[in-house]
Formats: structure tokens, sequence, C-alpha cells
């Protein structure tokens, strides 16, 4: 087999995964295989905290609605099982939104949810 040489291939991967790694502290910025390294968990931390984050803001969401429907004399679990009964389809991205933004929409919410019940 002929001999292959990888120069440009080489110069091109690594200015690649440099590129990358900008930003990086100290040598993970500076030197190849420690900002390979480096992006390797970068990028896996990135994939996981992608779903992480969609749990932290339902949990905000949650933890917020919750707090409004303590102020209306009600708890979360009961507030959501009114919301299902009256046929309120409302999601809790939009609930804890009216509940920090809007107390008068959110106790006739929460009227309508007791009423239900």
């Amino acid at each position: 087999m002929p001999r292959v040489k990888t120069g440009v291939v080489r110069r091109r991967r690594h200015k690649k995964v440099l590129k990358a790694a900008r930003g990086f502290f100290s040598g993970r910025r500076k030197h190849f295989r420690k900002a390979k390294e480096q992006l390797e968990r970068s990028m896996y931390y990135a994939f996981r905290d992608r779903k992480q984050k969609k749990r932290e803001f339902r949990k905000l969401w949650i933890i917020r609605i919750n707090a409004a429907c303590r102020l209306n004399d009600i708890s979360y679990s009961r507030f959501m099982n009114g919301l299902n009964k009256a046929g309120i389809e409302l999601d809790r991205k939009i609930l804890a939104d009216m509940a920090m933004n809007d107390a008068k929409a959110f106790s006739t919410t929460v009227a309508a949810a007791k009423a239900a019940l």
C-alpha cells in the first residue's frame, strides 16, 4: 500500500476542533488533544442538559402555580384536578405566566376549577 500523508486533512480536523473549543480555559483551548477531550465532555453535557432544561422549566412552572394556588386557598393537585373536570385546557407554562403577571385572570381560573370540584 502506498504511503498516505495527512497534512491537509489533519490540519483541517484540528482547526475544526480548536475553533469549537474557543472560550475554554488554558490548554483546553490551545492544545488539540486536551481541546478534543473537553469538547467531547462538553457535547455530552449539552445533549444531557437539553433534556434536563425541559424538566427544570416544568418544575419552575409547577412551583409558581402552586404558590398562586395557595394564595387562592386551594392546593396545586386539587386545582389541576378541577381544571381537568371543568374542561379547561391550559398548559402549565401559560398558567405559571398568568399566576405571575395576571393575578385576576388566575383567580378567575381558580374559581372555575373550584366550581368543577
